[in-house]
């Protein structure tokens, strides 16, 4: 069994971040798509959601939404990361590395290390944003804290993506399923509502979603409200990493260039 090879794992990281760069329409895109989000759900809402429960008391909807659509950024371009894979094998990148001397738990972890760094520079574009709209975070240790959640966030759903993609041949095939699994994991994971007061069975769904726990970790860091304890969104975020993680590296492992 080969090695990991860090050498491997920072050229891959660094493609990844060339590419991201130099994609100037995906910035934007990724700049313009939260701002609206905030000026029309954000702004709009703002005077006419009111929350009833006494631990969000104080906090309005455009400081609850935040933390949501910073979920949403991750989960959106950590999915579609796999895509890369896709890319390469129909211009032949991904034969050259798969008969390169390095593990395919290397190629596996430099792409998820690129994509996870990626998401993270889009989330912070959101937190400028929203610092734009008066949204504060609370100091140094909460925004510490949320770039662990981000990357954990990251991580595992871009191990998903890589997952997918390793058993996929077509790009729009990609896209279509992509968008069939990411609309729900993001309408379930309350972050355009918050979970209390939910029906049973609604809830059920929402608490299987892992986007949840990343999302109401989020809110515990930034805004210090939470419906479940910080620990478990950390044990949560950390497990579906490590299945993510695993699961990615055996399906790139088999998959055919």
């Amino acid at each position: 069994m080969r090695k990991i090879s860090f050498e491997a794992i920072y050229v891959l990281w660094l493609r990844e971040i060339k590419t991201f760069v130099r994609a100037r329409s995906r910035i934007i895109g990724n700049i313009v798509q939260p701002f609206f989000f905030l000026a029309i759900f954000g702004v709009g809402f703002k005077s006419s959601m009111k929350f009833a429960t006494p631990q969000m008391s104080g906090i309005d909807y455009m400081q609850f939404l935040v933390p949501g659509l910073i979920g949403m950024a991750l989960l959106f371009s950590s999915m579609f990361a796999g895509l890369s894979i896709l890319w390469d094998r129909q211009f032949g990148f991904l034969r050259e590395i798969m008969v390169a001397p390095v593990s395919r738990l290397s190629l596996v972890l430099g792409r998820v290390a690129g994509g996870m760094t990626t998401t993270i520079l889009q989330a912070l574009s959101i937190l400028l944003i929203a610092w734009l709209f008066g949204f504060r975070i609370k100091g140094g240790a909460s925004f510490f804290l949320s770039l662990i959640l981000m990357a954990l966030i990251g991580i595992g759903f871009v191990g998903m993506g890589v997952a997918f993609a390793s058993k996929m041949e077509d790009m729009h095939g990609f896209q279509i399923v992509m968008n069939f699994i990411i609309m729900p994991i993001f309408f379930l994971s309350g972050a355009l509502f918050p979970l209390e007061g939910i029906p049973s069975w609604l809830g059920f769904l929402m608490y299987i979603d892992p986007l949840t726990y990343g999302v109401d970790g989020m809110r515990a860091v930034m805004l210090g409200i939470s419906h479940f304890p910080l620990a478990v969104n950390f044990t949560v975020l950390i497990a579906f990493c490590i299945v993510m993680l695993t699961l990615g590296s055996y399906l790139f492992s088999k998959c055919e260039v």
